[in-house]
């Protein structure tokens, strides 16, 4: 019998403190326990990207990664980049790009892409494929994901721009 771990850690914005059995996954703590299911059980073996969550702001495959893991750590999953219950730029980009199309990839790809612009606001397509290298579609061809990426990045440009503009008008 294991004896269960205290952890504490911040999901999507959210604080919280969980006494959770040391050999699970996060994949299964969010999807089981938590009831998160935008982070897919692929192939448990982390190479098909389907359950990609951030983790202190960096992609990590979360079937690799035991719960304890994120003792004092933010976790961020699709749930938690939307703002009331809008999409965010990149899922409407995904969306108006038709970037899926049973969507089991979708969160995944999202979040990668979440975590690449926040370091890169323009990326280059080798850079974007480098960064989606993880991830696996067996639907769609990947143009309209990379489509997507690109005009994600341009609008997130665009909306940059527009709020310096308003802070120089404003001070």
């Amino acid at each position: 019998m294991n004896q269960k771990v205290p952890i504490r850690f911040v999901l999507n914005g959210r604080p919280l403190k969980y006494d959770v059995e040391p050999h699970w996954t996060l994949l299964d703590f969010l999807r089981n326990e938590l009831r998160i299911t935008s982070p897919k059980q692929g192939c448990d073996l982390g190479e098909c990207g389907a359950c990609t969550v951030l983790l202190d702001g960096e992609p990590v495959l979360s079937c690799l990664v035991l719960v304890p893991q994120v003792d004092g750590k933010e976790v961020t999953t699709v749930e938690g980049i939307s703002k009331n219950g809008e999409m965010n730029t990149i899922q409407k980009s995904f969306f108006e790009h038709n970037a899926f199309q049973c969507g089991y990839c979708t969160p995944g790809f999202i979040l990668a892409t979440k975590a690449m612009l926040d370091k890169n606001p323009d990326p280059t397509i080798p850079e974007i494929n480098r960064a989606l290298s993880g991830h696996l579609c067996r639907c769609t061809g990947y143009v309209q994901i990379i489509d997507a990426v690109m005009d994600a990045a341009r609008q997130l440009r665009i909306d940059r721009q527009k709020t310096v503009n308003v802070q120089k008008t404003v001070t």
